[in-house]
């Protein structure tokens, strides 16, 4: 169950952390004597739950302003609910892909490359690097953080030093490099993100997924080191996004057979591209087993006869 997180960093600027599992993104609620704020709405499946804790804690005040970090699936999936639920929401996304959701390009907004799902939204602001937005009481600068995604900006309220870091830092590294998945170089992007955010000295991290955090220092080696990894052996990178995305969908199945898992895979670009050259029944089968294999050791996963299951 997700829970909210009291800083007093955070209650200094009315933000509340919803924090949520890998499926969906954490979800930050900013109040004060400015318009109210949720930066990131997580993934579909999850958006009745995302409304219910908004709901919750505005009571019967507005929500006036809905932020996306980025527009993958787990960030921006609780988007439609909430603007059907509320009217006069402003939402407000990075620039980079502002026309394809006006176009709903499910291909270039990743949608189908991953094989997730995102109702369709509409946008009404932009969140433009080397501007700031009003949030609750306080102004919160823009700040662009290419690497996960190249559109992806951060959030940062200088005054409490509060940064909302999204999938450019976790505590313990940071989000899968997808357009590297396309052949894009981008891990030199990765790093100079890491640059930004070491020169905005921030006290308080709050990340697209996981736990807030403050040993900010600690958390940079840590994702450097991680980038450096992937640096020397962009192979294992790509392993480990493929293995992320089978967990992300077995989060939202749950159960499925090996059987409906190969045929996702198949249809799956950012899988399919991967799979070995024969293209054969036993080759691809044999591949995604090799991945299954390393979740269960991993204990991500339970392998009972064909049965995949989610742990």
């Amino acid at each position: 169950m997700p829970h909210s997180t009291a800083h007093d960093s955070l209650q200094s600027i009315g933000a509340t952390v919803f924090e949520r599992g890998w499926l969906s993104s954490n979800n930050v609620l900013i109040q004060g004597d400015g318009p109210s704020a949720l930066v990131d709405s997580g993934y579909s499946a999850h958006a009745p739950l995302t409304l219910s804790l908004v709901q919750a804690t505005l009571k019967a005040q507005p929500l006036d302003r809905l932020l996306n970090t980025h527009l993958h699936s787990d960030h921006c999936g609780g988007n439609a609910l909430l603007q059907a639920s509320y009217p006069a929401l402003q939402t407000h996304i990075p620039p980079g892909h502002a026309d394809a959701v006006a176009e709903w390009d499910a291909d270039t907004l990743t949608y189908t490359p991953t094989g997730q799902t995102c109702p369709r939204f509409t946008h009404q602001g932009l969140l433009m690097p080397g501007e700031t937005i009003q949030l609750g009481s306080n102004r919160w600068e823009i700040h662009g953080a290419k690497g996960h995604d190249p559109h992806s900006v951060v959030l940062f309220q200088r005054e409490a030093g509060v940064l909302i870091s999204a999938d450019a830092l976790w505590n313990n590294g940071f989000g899968v490099v997808f357009p590297e998945l396309e052949g894009i170089d981008a891990f030199d992007e990765v790093g100079e993100t890491l640059n930004v955010i070491e020169a905005l000295q921030p006290r308080t991290v709050i990340p697209g997924h996981g736990p807030v955090f403050t040993d900010v220092e600690e958390a940079l080696g840590r994702a450097r080191s991680r980038l450096a990894q992937f640096l020397a052996s962009p192979a294992h990178h790509r392993r480990y996004a493929l293995k992320v995305l089978v967990k992300f969908k077995l989060l939202e199945w749950q159960t499925i057979s090996k059987k409906n898992l190969l045929a996702w895979s198949r249809q799956t670009p950012y899988m399919h591209s991967f799979m070995p050259e024969e293209n054969t029944p036993a080759s691809d089968q044999a591949w995604l087993d090799a991945l299954l294999n390393d979740l269960a050791r991993s204990q991500s996963l339970r392998i009972e006869g064909d049965q995949v299951i989610n742990l």
